[in-house]
């Protein structure tokens, strides 16, 4: 296979990888990893192995925040963890339910599920549903940022390497 035909494929593996990362039904972090290891695999040279060591310690890096950083966020709003494995058990029957949209319609609809049986009211479900909701949002967004920088490293390389 020729570089640019290579490149291409990569490219639009990374691209479907992005777009996985909002539309929860590509692992997209994970995708992005792939396309770069498929390619520093397929590609002469040792710039691919530095772009590669790059993007694994981005996607790494991305895959570890995106936990912390939201879970610690809920729980200082005093969300607790089996509320938050029971959003993800109903946000994984959702995404089978109702395509693409879902996971996260499962999830919010399992944390007030949960917040509402443990606190026993609407009023004091909501808060904890909607900082779950926000906690949801920016491990996507964490994601997204850590999946478009694995993308920036590859085509930097990409250029620097042809």
């Amino acid at each position: 296979m020729d570089t640019l035909a290579l490149n291409l494929l990569v490219g639009a593996a990374i691209l479907i990888g992005l777009v996985g990362v909002v539309i929860p039904a590509v692992p997209g972090l994970l995708l992005v990893f792939l396309a770069v290891l498929a390619w520093a695999l397929a590609t002469d040279g040792d710039g691919r192995w530095v772009v590669l060591g790059l993007v694994s310690v981005v996607a790494l890096a991305g895959q570890v925040v995106k936990y912390l950083v939201p879970g610690r966020r809920m729980q200082a709003a005093g969300v607790p963890m089996r509320t938050l494995l029971l959003g993800a058990a109903l946000g994984v029957v959702g995404f089978f339910v109702v395509p693409v949209l879902g996971a996260l319609i499962g999830f919010v609809l399992g944390v007030y599920l949960a917040e509402r049986a443990r606190l026993g009211s609407h009023d004091l479900a909501w808060p904890s549903t909607k900082e779950a909701l926000r906690g949801a949002l920016l491990s996507m967004a964490i994601e997204f940022a850590a999946a478009a920088l694995c993308a920036g490293v590859w085509l930097a390389g990409a250029v620097v390497t042809a």
